[in-house]
C-alpha cells in the first residue's frame, strides 16, 4: 500500500514560511525600566515621559506609564470582583519613543560601545554618557 503524503509540503511542515515572519524579532533600543519621551503620535501623549512597563519584540511596540490611555470595560469574573470600565495603558510603537539622557534629562539616540573585557554598555550620543541598564524586575 501506498504512503499518502502531500507532495508541495514533502520535508517541512505546513505553514513554516508563513509563520515564519511572525515569529521574527525586532531589535528594539530601550528595555523594561528605561525612562522615555513620547516623540510623536497623538496631541495629549506628545512630550510625555514616563516609565517603559513592558516591551513586545515581536510587534515592536513598547508599554509605557501613562501614556496612550484607553477605556477597557471589564466584566467581573468573580462575585467578590468590580465590573466597570477600566483607563490602562496601551502599547505605541518603539519608534515613536526616545531614550532621556541621564546627564541632561533631554531626549537621545543611543550608541552601543563595547568595552575591553568585552561588555557592552548603552552610551548617549547627546553626552557621551553611560545609560545605566535598568535593575531586573521579578514578574
Amino acid at each position: 500500500m501506498r504512503v499518502l503524503k502531500y507532495r508541495k509540503t514533502e520535508g517541512q511542515r505546513l505553514g513554516a514560511k508563513r509563520h515564519a515572519g511572525k515569529a521574527e524579532r525586532v531589535k528594539l533600543h530601550v528595555r523594561t525600566g528605561d525612562t522615555v519621551q513620547v516623540m510623536r503620535g497623538r496631541e495629549q501623549d506628545k512630550g510625555k515621559q514616563g516609565k517603559v512597563l513592558r516591551v513586545f519584540p515581536k510587534t515592536g511596540r513598547v508599554l509605557v506609564d501613562g501614556v496612550n490611555i484607553v477605556k477597557k470595560h471589564r466584566r467581573a469574573r468573580r462575585p467578590e470582583e468590580q465590573s466597570g470600565i477600566l483607563e490602562v495603558p496601551a502599547p505605541i510603537a518603539a519608534s515613536k519613543v526616545m531614550l532621556l539622557d541621564p546627564t541632561t534629562g533631554q531626549p537621545t539616540r543611543t550608541r552601543k560601545r563595547v568595552d575591553a573585557d568585552g561588555t557592552k554598555a548603552r552610551v548617549s550620543v547627546k553626552s557621551g554618557a553611560e545609560i545605566a541598564s535598568p535593575a531586573p524586575s521579578k514578574g
